[in-house]
Order: structure tokens, then sequence, then C-alpha cells
């Protein structure tokens, strides 16, 4: 789920050619979700290979991929580890969730209504060891670094923001900022034209920035109160934040009284939840600090071995987005050549 700060931060619009030659790390299981939620059939089914296996989240993250690349955009997916203790609760709601709306799927697919079909199986998609294997396999294949996080995959990737190892965290999620992330990059896997979820309605989706120094300086919020307002609306950590209390609501009652302590509508709320762990989550993540991170040449004959042999991917398609990542690199060394000579 993520915390959702609403229309309350800013944000800049932005097109992908803005982010060319920055390096970017990106939320990993968010983004492979994303893809198998939107890259199905019209009545929902998962793009699979001749074996009956998923592929919708290896298109997804070769095609969209390719055309980060071809901006000379240096990529570095971070996958979550060892979920902390208070997420199992949201965990276990999301498994609950998926299973129900598989359910429902079944049922509407039964009745021929495919546009039920589509919305509860956006709903039920779930990533699996194998699918996580594969596409590992298929980032280094590409020259992408993945790198496994001690827990929260996006707590990790925004410590590697704030060391300046990367410049940017990529995700859906507002919970970068939270953690520390100078800057969220939203909309760079998914942007263009996207079915909204569970509706039969098309969206333009265009990427966007949201800087943390100029959010708090909006907000007029120091970061551990940005992380107080992410606990009133509700986190993975505590769900269902606060009843009635909203991103203008809650900005407004941390300004009042500077912290969650203090408000003292809210003590009866507050003896439920075990704010302070939350806190130290988001403010002292587990994570691996001074990562190096070494990017790789990309590999055609394995991306080919992998997609098409293995996964039956159209051989005419993939060779004609290798050739665009061949075309990037020629142009490097022909640049690379006049420089020295």
């Amino acid at each position: 789920m993520g915390v959702d700060l609403g229309d309350v931060i800013p944000r800049k619009k932005i097109k992908l050619a803005d982010l060319r030659r920055w390096r970017v790390a990106v939320d990993a299981y968010n983004t492979l979700y994303q893809f198998l939620a939107i890259i199905r059939g019209a009545s929902g089914e998962h793009l699979r290979d001749a074996k009956g296996r998923v592929t919708s989240h290896l298109s997804g993250l070769f095609y969209r991929n390719v055309n980060l690349l071809e901006l000379e955009i240096k990529l570095v997916y971070v996958f979550d580890g060892t979920p902390p203790e208070l997420k199992a609760r949201e965990i276990e709601n999301r498994r609950n969730q998926r299973q129900e709306a598989s359910r429902q799927y079944q049922r509407a697919l039964a009745a021929g209504d495919l546009a039920s079909a589509r919305k509860y199986a956006e709903a039920s998609t779930t990533l699996r060891d194998e699918m996580v294997a594969d596409s590992k396999r298929l980032l280094d294949a590409m020259g992408i670094p993945s790198i496994d996080a001690p827990s929260e995959g996006e707590a990790q990737a925004a410590v590697m923001a704030a060391e300046g190892s990367v410049d940017a965290v990529a995700s859906q999620d507002h919970d970068s900022l939270l953690f520390g992330a100078p800057i969220l990059a939203r909309n760079i896997t998914i942007s263009g034209k996207r079915r909204l979820p569970s509706k039969n309605v098309f969206v333009e989706v265009e990427p966007e920035t949201i800087s943390l120094p100029e959010t708090l300086k909006t907000l007029e919020l120091t970061r551990e109160q940005l992380v107080d307002l992410g606990i009133l609306l509700g986190t993975d950590f505590n769900p269902e934040g606060f009843r009635g209390i909203g991103p203008v609501k809650g900005l407004k009652l941390l300004k009042e009284h500077g912290s969650l302590e203090r408000i003292n509508e809210l003590k009866q709320g507050l003896s439920q939840v075990d704010f302070p762990a939350i806190r130290e989550i988001f403010l002292n993540p587990p994570v691996t600090r001074g990562l190096g991170i070494s990017w790789g040449s990309f590999k055609a004959d394995s991306v080919r071995s992998l997609l098409v042999d293995e996964h039956s991917f159209s051989r005419e398609r993939v060779d004609a987005a290798i050739e665009r990542i061949e075309q990037v690199d020629s142009s490097k060394s022909e640049t690379l050549e006049k420089w020295l000579g």
C-alpha cells in the first residue's frame, strides 16, 4: 500500500529524457507488481510462455528497461528482504485480499463478465519466487545490478540515494521520502497511457519527481514530522491510520502540536499503535550502508537465451529491442573515439 501523501506535497512533472544519465535505484517488488497487474489480456489473463509460465513481469522489465537504458540511465534494482514484524498484519491482509480476488476472478470468468474479470485479476496479482529469480537473471543479462535489502527495499534504496550512490529512488509509493530519499521519481516504469486499477478508464501517466528538501520546506515540517504525518494517514505498519484524518487535516494537526504525542484528541488511538517503533523503522531502518554498485554490460546472447529460448518471446521483437541498445553503445564508442583522437 504505502503511505498516501495525496496532493499536499509538491511534484514536478518531467519527461523521461530529463533523467538522462541519472543513477536510479528501483523499488523492485513495487515495479514487478505493477507489471504483473498491468500487462494482461482482455479478460485479465497474464502473458504466458509455451509451457504456461507467467511472463508479464519479464515483458515489462525488459521493454521498459530498454527505454530507460536508451537514455543511458543507470539502473539498480533493490529487492525486499525480511519484512519488519509490524508489517505482518498488512502482509496477511494482502494475502487474504488476493485470495478473495482470485475467487471473484473465477466467478466473473464463468459468468462471461470480462470487465469484472480483469478488475479482480489485477487485484489477485502474486509475485512468486521463481518470478523473482527470473527477473534477477534478466537484469543481470541486461547489465543491471540487483541488490537484496536486509529488510525493506525502499529503505535500502533511500539510504543509497542519501549516501550519493544513486541520484534518485524510483517507486510508485511515497514511503521512500519517509525513509529519507532526497529525490523520489514516480511513473518512470509505467508512464504512458494506462488503465486505472479496477476501472475501464485510461489516463496519461506522466513521470514526476518529488524532492524531500522541497517537500519539507513547503509543508514546514521536519523529516520526523513527515514520518508522523505518514503514521496519521496510515503506513504498511499501521494500515488503517487514524479515522477521519487525511493529508490536509494531518498536516494541520502536526503544525499545531508538533508531534503525535502532543495531539490530545488522538491519545486513545495512539495507545493502540506502536508509533515509536514505526518511527524507528522509517528513521533508522535495517539497511546495508556503503554499498559499492557495479554496472555490467548488456549481454545480448544471454537475453535471447532467457527470453526467446526459455520463455517463448518473439525473436523479432527481442532483436529489435537489442538493436536499440547496441546503437546506443555504438554511439558512445564513436563519441569516445572522437574525444580521444
